[in-house]
């Protein structure tokens, strides 16, 4: 079965689930979910469930209804059937409407998550410190840990000067993220996430030290550079971003020319796996 119609367990039973490639999203089956949370076993009555939820929360005006989703996914007869299906944002607000001990897990947690933001807004120092924490109980080393915190304050720098070149936050970030990194790895973002078998999870934090060395030398040149030429609009940014991934890849090359070894590479900083999302007994975990 292919990675991205792989049926995952959740706890003694499973959830269909879906990876899209292009906007890089899981999906899972809704009716799947609520089975699992009502101890439903029986499908049909699984789906008479979802469908009275559906119409109580269309009146409450929940727009996690509105925008749902249905893909083609594959039913205990073998046959492939249209399926409502939610991402991850969408389906922790559908727990939330879900009364069941089940769900109590990921209520907490999400309860847990809202405060820790709130706190961060008024002491952002926490939101490192809460970095630090997880880094360490992923396995990453320290030495790695700072050079990832650094990267974090780099980026900051570059974002905030692409701020004021008139650069639009969200998709046009992306791209120029992406010039950056075609430039130094000869790589795209989405080639270099292959290679390391990555999907939603974050790429520097699947980086070894040098890989975060080089990419942060890519994206602090990109900011010097733009402060020097003050580029206007995507274009000239785009122009930029490759210069200062330019300077980086001239150093990977050398790099590699000592070593005799590829930077880019297949291997992380951490010694644990990352990424699958977990049910645990007093929240939400990954490993």
């Amino acid at each position: 079965m292919k990675q991205k119609d792989k049926i995952q367990l959740f706890q003694d039973q499973t959830i269909r689930t879906h990876w899209d490639d292009d906007k890089e999203l899981w999906y899972f089956s809704i009716i799947d979910v609520i089975a699992v949370l009502t101890d439903q076993q029986n499908f049909q009555i699984a789906r008479k469930y979802w469908n009275k939820l559906k119409e109580r929360l269309k009146k409450e005006g929940n727009e996690t209804v509105t925008n749902c989703h249905q893909l083609k996914l594959k039913a205990a007869d073998g046959k492939m059937r249209l399926t409502d299906v939610a991402d991850t944002q969408q389906l922790l607000r559908l727990i939330q409407s879900i009364p069941s001990p089940k769900a109590e897990p990921f209520k907490r947690w999400l309860a847990k998550v809202g405060a820790e933001r709130i706190d961060e807004i008024d002491d952002p120092e926490l939101a490192f410190d809460r970095a630090m924490k997880s880094y360490l109980t992923k396995g990453y080393s320290k030495e790695w840990i700072n050079q990832r915190l650094k990267s974090i304050e780099v980026r900051k720098e570059l974002t905030d000067e692409w701020q004021e070149r008139g650069v639009k936050e969200g998709l046009e970030y992306a791209i120029l993220t992406n010039e950056i990194t075609q430039a130094w790895a000869d790589k795209s973002v989405k080639e270099y996430k292959k290679l390391k078998g990555l999907k939603k999870e974050n790429l520097r934090d699947n980086m070894s030290n040098l890989e975060l060395v080089l990419n942060m030398l890519a994206e602090a040149s990109t900011a010097e550079i733009s402060k020097q030429q003050q580029p206007d609009g995507l274009e000239e940014n785009k122009s930029v971003a490759r210069k200062g991934g330019t300077v980086a890849k001239k150093a990977r090359v050398e790099i590699e020319k000592q070593t005799g070894k590829p930077v880019v590479a297949m291997d992380n900083g951490s010694t644990m796996d990352n990424g699958k999302l977990i049910i645990e007994n007093e929240g939400i975990g990954e490993k």
